[in-house]
């Protein structure tokens, strides 16, 4: 039941790329293990990042297993497939059995895709990681995999409106050498963002950017904030959550 499901999403998910003309470029997908356990830590730029990192992850024969927020759960058709594919909801309150599941999926020959930056970056930029992903490889003792999805932010993303109509638009997905983790945390989660900015910093490359685009990133001529002003950004759109107000999306 649990891979017809998957296998169902997957179908669906081909079906929402076609629609939307995006034309996806694989690169280093063999760097993904054909077998065991590993963690897939993704880069966060758009609401369907975890689209393409499982579409790479099938090219493979592998199913991927990704964490997400528990909140989801109360759309009753993504409870369905949360349940139905192995996803593991994690409450931000109280994560720990969470991160118990999913370091025994790890020990049990699973995938398991984590975002780092935790939330959308606004910048496009990598923003500050969380150590879940590098604690979690090496308590379970399995590789980590950079991955970085490029071009989705151009769909769907935080703060501005979907474009989900047939306008051709380029992904990439660029998978990353494999590495072990190291006993100090941070030295893993270091080791980690070096890598994840030098494969972002190679897609982006290969990429053509339009100058003042909203997707694109300040360091390239865009128009997306940068890592401090989306801090801010960030920090009012919290602010204003807590007092109960729904503030202007940026």
């Amino acid at each position: 039941m649990t891979e017809m499901t998957y296998s169902t999403m997957v179908a669906m998910t081909r079906t929402f790329l076609l629609a939307t003309g995006a034309r996806i470029t694989y690169m280093g997908e063999e760097n993904i293990p054909d077998r065991g356990g590993a963690v897939l830590a993704i880069n966060h730029t758009s609401y369907i990042d975890w689209l393409a990192a499982g579409l790479v992850a099938r090219r493979r024969r592998r199913w991927l297993r990704f964490m997400v927020k528990a909140e989801l759960q109360r759309v009753k058709l993504i409870n369905f497939a949360i349940t139905h594919t192995k996803t593991i909801p994690v409450d931000r309150s109280a994560g720990a059995d969470a991160y118990a599941m999913a370091v025994q999926r790890l020990r049990d020959g699973e995938l398991v895709g984590v975002y780092p930056e935790a939330t959308i970056s606004r910048s496009f930029e990598l923003q500050d990681f969380k150590l879940g992903a590098a604690r979690m490889a090496a308590q379970a003792d399995v590789p980590i995999v950079p991955v970085i999805v490029w071009g989705t932010q151009r769909i769907w993303t935080k703060g501005q409106p979907k474009s989900l109509g047939p306008r051709k638009v380029p992904v990439t997905v660029a998978v990353g050498t494999p590495f072990r983790a190291a006993e100090d945390v941070a030295q893993t989660d270091a080791a980690l963002r070096e890598s994840m900015a030098t494969l972002l910093h190679e897609a982006q490359e290969q990429y053509h950017h339009p100058a003042g685009a909203y997707w694109v990133p300040r360091r390239l001529g865009g128009g997306a904030p940068t890592l401090a002003e989306a801090v801010r950004i960030n920090a009012a759109e919290a602010a204003a959550k807590a007092a109960g107000h729904t503030p202007l999306q940026q």
